[in-house]
């Protein structure tokens, strides 16, 4: 059943322009098929680069490694389908807006059961979204229901959820697992007690049977799962009987035992990994992220890169194309504006982020940022000696951000490293002890740049009334165009502004053996559902 739209979500067109590749196979963003149909049974063992953190799906700091894992226990009121962008059934099977999208109405399904056995009711969806507007700073998932005012339960199956000003992107967030929908046994339990999950009460296709904090999460299927999404191609319980997400923090570990037949399918694949794994008849299926693209951001609250002339410098000095050439590979493209290009709503901004050292020095030398004996530039006796927070939760993080820092030496702009997990990374953000900030956020519309340059919920120290009414229009906008528009003067903005800098576009990418298929990424890029995976028998 095709769920009515009355609101844009400028989603139609997201997946024809994602781009899909694979080594061996898997080119449509799904595990390639033998044709034989799928096999009931087996455990599926995955290797993540890292430990979830929470499995608190609406908490702080949650990533793609954590959402790997978090997908599987919860579902979402609409899903986005990877390959049209369109939004489709799920837990509700359908929903309305009125005319100012400041109130949309969903229809539950009424055969829907969480994993404790109760059934899922219109006082769920309310409860869920109380629940995460109560925590406020504690949660990442407050971001996309900004202007929320109530939930109202019209009966047990059809709720409304009403919003003080008009938020077109509420739809599509709605397919986020941050807004997966949860039941009221963890709902009674304090919010910042449900990291590890044994509180989590879902309706997705597994349940969290065990977590072992750095070592592994395991998830038994569901045998009464019945409400997978259309496109997921399983209306029943999933293929699988169980999934053991492992923690192996070694790229070349993963690789290595994905070859030996110890692993079923990895995450985190390096770039420099992709031709043995071609080598050994692996697949390796990957999608570009939308969203943000890794970048480098600016605090642009600290008293260095409060300079615009410090932060144009900046831009002018990161060579992207080197560290995509260098490091990365043709999988991944080279940024040029604050969204990624297949994200609605994205416009080209590349004459900002001209690779050109020399106007970079030329713009430091005008601005008073003069050559010191130590090769660091300085002003008034003040070294131009920025810090650089990054997360250790992707592979290739580190090696970018040293040759990044390699480039900015050569213009005289100074920069110290600082690493930690991402709440850590966070938590410094939140406290404004930064200069520089590397990162990415993968989202499938465009409103992305709200929840992170908007004055209400930026780390950034951003207070701009030109930007912030721009963000604000896109999302009261219910024509496609008309948000487009809007968010690429949004782009222009952050780019002539420069309170960040573009380098590449995230391609996830994960490795698979050879008797795995029905794996798939959803249209976020990031693991869907695994409940139309399975093992084919050795």
């Amino acid at each position: 059943m095709r769920v009515p739209r009355t609101v844009s979500a400028l989603t139609v067109g997201v997946a024809a322009a994602l781009a899909l590749t694979a080594c061996a196979g898997g080119g449509d963003g799904a595990a390639p098929s033998t044709g034989s149909g799928p096999v009931d049974g087996g455990e599926l063992l995955f290797a993540l680069a890292a430990d979830p953190i929470s499995l608190n799906p609406s908490g702080v700091g949650n990533g793609n490694i954590t959402w790997y894992v978090t997908r599987q226990l919860v579902d979402s009121l609409l899903f986005q389908n990877p390959d049209t962008g369109e939004l489709e059934p799920w837990l509700a099977e359908s929903y309305e807006s009125n005319d100012d999208a400041t109130a949309f109405t969903f229809v539950l399904r009424d055969d829907v059961t969480f994993s404790d056995g109760t059934p899922l009711t219109a006082e769920d969806v309310k409860g869920t979204f109380d629940d995460i507007v109560a925590a406020g700073a504690l949660s990442d998932a407050v971001r996309d229901l900004v202007g929320y005012e109530e939930t109202v339960v019209v009966d047990d199956h059809t709720v409304e959820v009403r919003f003080s000003a008009p938020n077109a992107a509420f739809p599509t967030a709605t397919t986020s697992v941050g807004l997966g929908i949860v039941g009221a046994a963890t709902r009674e339990i304090p919010y910042d007690e449900r990291a590890d999950g044994q509180a989590l009460v879902g309706t997705g296709a597994f349940t969290l049977e065990s977590y072992t904090k750095d070592v592994e999460t395991v998830l038994a299927a569901r045998e009464d799962y019945a409400w997978a999404p259309e496109a997921l191609e399983n209306d029943g319980a999933a293929h699988l009987d169980s999934v053991v997400f492992q923690v192996v923090p070694e790229a070349s570990v993963r690789l290595g035992s994905l070859v030996s037949g110890q692993l079923d399918a990895i995450g985190n694949v390096l770039p420099t990994d992709l031709e043995e794994l071609d080598a050994q008849g692996l697949t390796a299926l990957s999608r570009t992220n939308p969203g943000l693209p890794f970048n480098v951001a600016f605090n642009v609250a600290s008293p260095l890169s409060s300079d615009i002339a410090v932060r144009e410098a900046v831009a002018a000095s990161i060579d992207s194309v080197e560290v995509r050439d260098t490091l990365l590979g043709d999988l991944f493209p080279v940024a040029t504006s604050s969204l990624t290009a297949n994200t609605p709503g994205f416009a080209d901004q590349s004459a900002f982020y001209a690779y050109d050292p020399e106007h970079a020095a030329e713009v430091l030398d005008d601005a008073g940022w003069t050559e010191g004996a130590d090769g660091v530039r300085q002003k008034d006796g003040v070294p131009l000696q920025l810090s650089l927070l990054w997360a250790t939760n992707n592979a290739t993080n580190q090696a970018v951000v040293e040759l990044i820092q390699q480039q900015l030496a050569e213009v005289g702009i100074g920069v110290e490293l600082v690493s930690g997990t991402v709440p850590e990374v966070l938590a410094r953000q939140d406290a404004g002890d930064f200069d520089l900030s590397w990162g990415n956020l993968s989202r499938t519309d465009g409103d992305v740049l709200r929840t992170v340059y908007s004055a209400a919920t930026t780390r950034l120290g951003i207070d701009d009334p030109e930007l912030e009414t721009l963000l604000q229009e896109q999302l009261a906008g219910r024509d496609t165009a008309a948000r487009a528009d809007l968010l690429a003067q949004a782009q222009e903005r952050i780019a002539s502004q420069y309170y960040q800098v573009p380098v590449y576009e995230l391609t996830s990418i994960i490795g698979l053996a050879p008797e795995v298929e029905g794996l798939r990424f959803g249209a976020d890029s990031r693991l869907a559902s695994l409940v139309s995976a399975w093992k084919n028998a050795e």
